[in-house]
């Protein structure tokens, strides 16, 4: 992985995840800094992994190559229009759902190579789903080096409209709350039915980690082939399935994914 100095503003979760990941793929503790307002979670990641924290946010972006943007978007123009660094050759990347890359250059100022990256929880675990997009100014290099550091949380797919960031929202970086949903309502009507609790969870749970294997490898099938294959006319698969169809799930799934499109499409109007 080629070496630059990289700097994340906020030091959540996302930014944790990112720098866990970097750090096991030996990436130098010496090329990255954290900043934050608080100490209490810089403390933590400087602790764990050797790197360097700050509370100044423009000491940070000052110091770095690239700049890893970890803010909630609500929060997004106060700490942008703050900055009074210098901007030149530093190599933008965003976390933040919701805001278009013009909504940067307005609170920044200026147009500043800028990666969209829309990631999701699972990246804590090395197994994220990051969406990622970049608009002009990236040049072919960034956006190899951009990759290397996503890639070090799970996989990465590049979109070549701003737009379909939205789309990467409703298919992985809000999904994995759909799926913990479905999981959720079969734990409940097991226990009505009589598991406990934990039996219904590791049944659950170890059928959804081995489906999503599955699908992984056999890469070659449609997803509806990977579900005609287990499920047998008349047998108790076929039974739940047919229950599904029956009550709509289909267009529960679309149009909840097209609210989540919809409501992407909206904070980057509220911001």
């Amino acid at each position: 992985m080629q070496q630059h100095k990289i700097a994340f503003i906020g030091a959540g979760n996302m930014s944790r995840s990112i720098i866990s990941g970097l750090s096991a793929k030996h990436y130098p503790s010496s090329l990255i800094m954290a900043a934050n307002p608080s100490t209490e979670k810089l403390d933590a990641l400087e602790q764990q992994f050797g790197i360097s924290t700050t509370t100044d946010n423009n000491a940070a972006i000052a110091w770095a190559d690239i700049v890893v943007i970890a803010v909630k978007p609500q929060l997004m123009e106060t700490m942008c229009r703050a900055i009074t660094t210098d901007l030149s050759d530093k190599l933008f990347v965003s976390l933040a759902a919701g805001l278009c890359c013009q909504s940067y250059y307005d609170y920044l100022g200026q147009q500043v190579p800028l990666v969209r990256v829309m990631p999701n929880t699972p990246s804590l675990l090395g197994l994220g789903m990051s969406g990622l997009f970049a608009d002009t100014g990236v040049t072919e290099e960034d956006k190899a080096l951009i990759s290397q550091i996503m890639d070090s949380v799970g996989e990465t797919l590049w979109v070549e409209q701003e737009s379909h960031i939205d789309l990467v929202t409703a298919c992985s970086g809000s999904s994995p709350a759909y799926f913990f949903l479905m999981m959720e309502y079969m734990q409940q009507s097991a226990v009505r039915m009589g598991l406990t609790g934990e039996e219904a969870r590791l049944l659950i749970q170890q059928a959804a980690l081995g489906a999503a294997e599955m699908v992984r490898h056999n890469d070659h099938l449609e997803l509806s082939e990977l579900r005609k294959q287990v499920t047998s006319k008349g047998g108790t698969t076929h039974a739940a399935i047919e229950t599904f169809k029956s009550q709509g799930f289909d267009t529960m799934i679309d149009n909840a994914m097209t609210n989540a499109v919809k409501r992407a499409s909206e904070m980057a109007k509220e911001f």
